[in-house]
């Protein structure tokens, strides 16, 4: 019988594990549950006679790789993907896999969350500012920055975006200002919400240049990764400007810094929340089980990452 670990410290909905169970039950798969483990180790030591794996935030690395001798698949139910170590996935013949827009619009309506909170004063009360009539710049327009797209211009919002791998029609067709560069971007629009993936290529990209050029009251509103921003140059910068704002739903590195000397121009969630809504774990769930029972069933290798 094809065996299913489905290992997330943080877990999936109660709901979504039941429809996650049914699609692999059809599938007559056995599914095997590791929920909130203490340890990478408890991790590894589960895997060994499973054939197939979903993890969400969780580390999936060469350890893990190398010690699932049954191993074929093994899918991320989200977007990004650089917890999986995908060399070592290939070294084992394993087909790695993400379910790219299941968490979409749940990221997308905690950016725009962020910026009502901190544009209102974190609602302690006192008077603060509306996003109707700011400009927005959307930093990769993937799955999630369309949606932060529909959702901001139904604010009034006005709506740009950059991304080299879209094109500049396919952009504009859905009612978004296209700019030419990042350094246009920044330097057009007061919030920014960033969705760039961590590569050797992005990260600490977004660096003191960039966000210097931002106008008066400028916001960058991180849903990404904490590893595109180049840290030291973002406290260098707030310490030269006092009207710039950081909101993130993944904590940087110097985040008790940040606090403690600019608390109400930062944010952090108290752990990365983008995806954390019912809607998204189903979503997300029943992906990542289907495309794991079409792969095995079918060859189907749509959302290969490796």
């Amino acid at each position: 019988m094809t065996k299913v670990l489905i290992a997330t410290v943080k877990p999936f909905a109660k709901a979504a594990i039941t429809k996650i169970k049914e699609v692999f039950d059809k599938a007559g798969y056995e599914s095997i549950l590791l929920e909130k483990y203490a340890n990478q180790s408890d991790f590894v030591n589960a895997v060994g006679e499973v054939d197939a794996i979903i993890i969400r935030s969780d580390k999936a690395t060469k350890e893990v790789m190398d010690s699932a001798k049954n191993l074929k698949i093994i899918v991320r139910a989200g977007a990004g993907y650089d917890n999986i170590d995908l060399q070592a996935a290939t070294e084992n013949n394993v087909v790695a896999m993400n379910t790219p827009g299941q968490n979409s619009n749940a990221v997308a309506e905690l950016a725009i969350g962020m910026m009502i909170f901190n544009a209102r004063n974190k609602f302690t009360g006192s008077a603060g500012t509306e996003l109707k009539g700011k400009s927005i710049g959307i930093h990769a327009y993937g799955n999630v920055g369309r949606y932060v797209a529909i959702i901001a211009k139904g604010f009034g919002m006005r709506v740009y975006a950059f991304d080299p791998f879209i094109s500049k029609d396919s952009i504009e067709a859905d009612g978004v200002i296209a700019l030419d560069s990042a350094e246009e971007l920044y330097k057009t629009c007061q919030y920014i919400s960033l969705h760039i993936p961590a590569n050797e290529k992005t990260k600490g990209s977004i660096n003191f240049e960039l966000l210097s050029s931002m106008p008066k009251g400028a916001t960058l509103v991180n849903t990404a990764r904490k590893e595109v921003v180049h840290e030291v140059e973002l406290i260098k910068l707030f310490a030269e400007r006092d009207d710039f704002n950081y909101l993130s739903d993944i904590a940087p590195d110097c985040a008790d810094e940040l606090v403690s000397n600019y608390q109400s121009r930062c944010y952090f969630t108290p752990k990365k929340m983008g995806a954390q809504t019912s809607e998204a774990n189903i979503n997300a769930g029943i992906a990542a089980a289907t495309q794991i029972v079409n792969f095995i069933e079918k060859g189907d290798t749509s959302f290969k990452l490796n």
